[in-house]
């Protein structure tokens, strides 16, 4: 194995190897370390896991040479639809209705399940990237020229920079002694898929409840997933029913809009918090994706977040390294930083701040907000805004790897 490389990336989640391949096509020698064995997640089956992908982040993938295979397991986003109510009520007035026929581009996102995703990945890695799976990163040593790694069989890699793709509690950041900042939202996240009798005609829905928000996400066929937020206690609660009083709790959420609903695959759960890096460089390491920013699942955004640091840092590295400049010198890697932390930060507090105002039953902040989304609804330019920014075409600057082009 070698042991010397330009880039070693702990985590081989969906940003680590994302992020692996833009180097290596850039002509970067790349090493991914992955604590999951490689057969954790290769299984073909159906298990109802998906990400809303943003057009930007579609874009990426298409750049990466992957799109193409993708596209026709992907489910094209063609409206969303928010709204507020109450369990078995029905949903308010008042809402946000996001059509993509109101933007140029066509498309607000695709829905993509993990399993196409994540082999994708996997099978361009194979030629391109060394791929380390069941090792973790134990270790790393930053020095003047450069970074060691020490790897959990005893072995350690060289390379110009360490990035941290390892998630939430990210070893490679408390390592280097970057703090974190944040707070527990008391909040379960329920993720499952259900089969319905009626088509979702490529609609999103948002339905915001007093306990936390119900996404509603087309998958191709009549089937969606869902993610749904409840209090600790009641989501503890909800988890231990088996599937038919699952369904039962789950109904008059959901509504009869698509008919009879049914269980599509297993029942996933996991706790919900916000947790932001204070810096997302330290001296030859750098963080993406959750490692640097984990937020609510309100808006879909996490993983669209994370290709975003993906598309830069891979760009100010990759131009960094035809400049002939050091890669991991701290003047490089603050590039990254000031590029991307003003951006996540921004949607990671907004996206607190929209939980917090629609998960609460207040009679008062309810009216608000049929108020307010009733007056953007209202403005065809704010709701085109919004419905942009939704899809990862506001940037500025923009990645080039967010338009489709390679830096």
């Amino acid at each position: 194995m070698d042991k010397e490389f330009d880039i070693v990336i702990a985590g081989g989640g969906l940003n680590g190897p994302t992020l692996a391949l833009a180097l290596a096509d850039a002509g970067m020698r790349v090493a991914v370390v992955d604590d999951r064995p490689a057969t954790a997640r290769a299984g073909d089956s159906f298990d109802g896991r998906a990400y809303a992908l943003a057009l930007a982040s579609q874009r990426l993938l298409a750049a990466l040479g992957l799109w193409s295979g993708l596209s026709g397991q992907a489910q094209p986003i063609l409206k969303v639809e928010a709204t507020q109510g109450d369990a078995g009520e029905g949903a308010g007035p008042f809402g946000l209705h996001f059509d993509s026929a109101e933007i140029e581009e066509g498309r607000l996102g695709f829905m993509l399940e993990d399993r196409f995703l994540y082999h994708a990945l996997l099978e361009a890695m194979r030629d391109r990237v060394t791929h380390l799976p069941g090792l973790s990163v134990t270790g790393q040593m930053p020095g003047p020229t450069g970074v060691e790694v020490a790897l959990s069989d005893g072995r350690s890699l060289s390379a110009r920079v360490l990035v941290g793709a390892d998630g939430r509690r990210s070893g490679v950041a408390a390592r280097a002694g970057i703090r974190r900042i944040g707070h527990d939202y008391g909040q379960i996240a329920l993720v499952a898929a259900v089969d319905h009798d009626l088509p979702h005609q490529g609609t999103a829905h948002q339905f915001f409840m007093p306990g936390g928000p119900l996404a509603i996400l087309p998958l191709p066929g009549n089937r969606s997933s869902i993610v749904w937020s409840e209090p600790r206690d009641e989501a503890q609660a909800i988890l231990q029913l088996d599937d038919e009083a699952f369904l039962q709790v789950l109904r008059p959420r959901f509504g009869d809009f698509l008919g009879e609903i049914r269980l599509a695959g297993p029942r996933f759960s996991y706790p919900l918090n916000l947790t932001l890096a204070e810096s997302y460089v330290a001296p030859r390491v750098a963080l993406v994706g959750d490692a640097a920013h984990g937020v609510h699942p309100v808006a879909g955004q996490g993983l669209n977040l994370g290709l975003r640091d993906v598309a830069a840092l891979a760009e100010v590295l990759i131009l960094a390294r035809r400049r002939g400049e050091d890669i991991g010198t701290a003047p490089v890697l603050a590039r990254y930083q000031e590029w991307r932390r003003p951006d996540a930060t921004f949607l990671a507090l907004g996206m607190d701040g929209v939980n917090a105002l629609f998960s609460n039953g207040n009679p008062l902040l309810r009216a608000a907000r049929e108020l307010g989304m009733g007056l953007v609804d209202a403005l065809p330019p704010l709701r085109r805004g919004f419905m942009r920014q939704a899809a990862g075409l506001r940037l500025d600057p923009m990645p080039r790897l967010l338009t489709g082009q390679r830096p």
